[in-house]
């Protein structure tokens, strides 16, 4: 497995600020669509509390939790953590790409994902690096609309789909539908 780069840390401010973020747009996503927290806690199968805590950034959804809200809102996680600046974005420079940090988000520690494209709405793409620590694993299965791609840049990774573990090494590749549960 991969090691994350750290050379560029989440500082414990970076996580407060993203969390805030999450909220942030969580709520607009929900205001957006007219739902109240109840609607959205029910769909997304949490306490209105617990999704009150995140929209305020007292919180942070799990990995799958994330995936049930935006499913239930009809955008993606991209979207959540997007950092638009400019609505044309077409280039991320290297050293300049945004690294997330997952382990607030999956209770864990050991995954950051690095944008590799910018995000844009509308765009359904998205491609990131997933930085792994040895021991480092997704929090259960998820499921969610589109496909997954990958590419084992280094080391080893245990992939699970429906069920069904596939062990990964170095060149290895991947595809498959992300309706479909997975996780690593």
């Amino acid at each position: 497995m991969n090691k994350i780069d750290r050379r560029r840390p989440e500082s414990e401010m970076d996580a407060t600020v993203n969390a805030a973020r999450l909220g942030t747009r969580l709520r607009l996503a929900r205001q957006t669509r007219g739902m109240t927290l109840k609607a959205l806690a029910t769909a997304a199968n949490c306490s209105e509390s617990l999704l009150s805590k995140i929209e305020n950034g007292k919180a942070s959804p799990s990995l799958p939790m994330l995936h049930r809200l935006v499913e239930a809102l009809e955008t993606n996680i991209g979207w959540m953590f997007e950092q638009i600046d400019d609505d044309e974005a077409i280039v991320f420079r290297a050293g300049a790409r945004p690294l997330i940090s997952l382990d607030a988000l999956r209770r864990g520690e050991g995954i950051s994902l690095e944008r590799i494209i910018p995000y844009s709405p509308g765009h359904l793409l998205q491609c990131n690096i997933h930085h792994i620590e040895a021991d480092g694993e997704s929090e259960g299965p998820i499921q969610h609309v589109g496909e997954e791609v990958g590419y084992v840049l280094a080391g080893r990774i245990e992939l699970i789909v429906d069920g069904k573990s596939h062990d990964l090494a170095t060149g290895d590749a991947f595809v498959f539908r992300s309706e479909l549960p997975h996780h690593y």
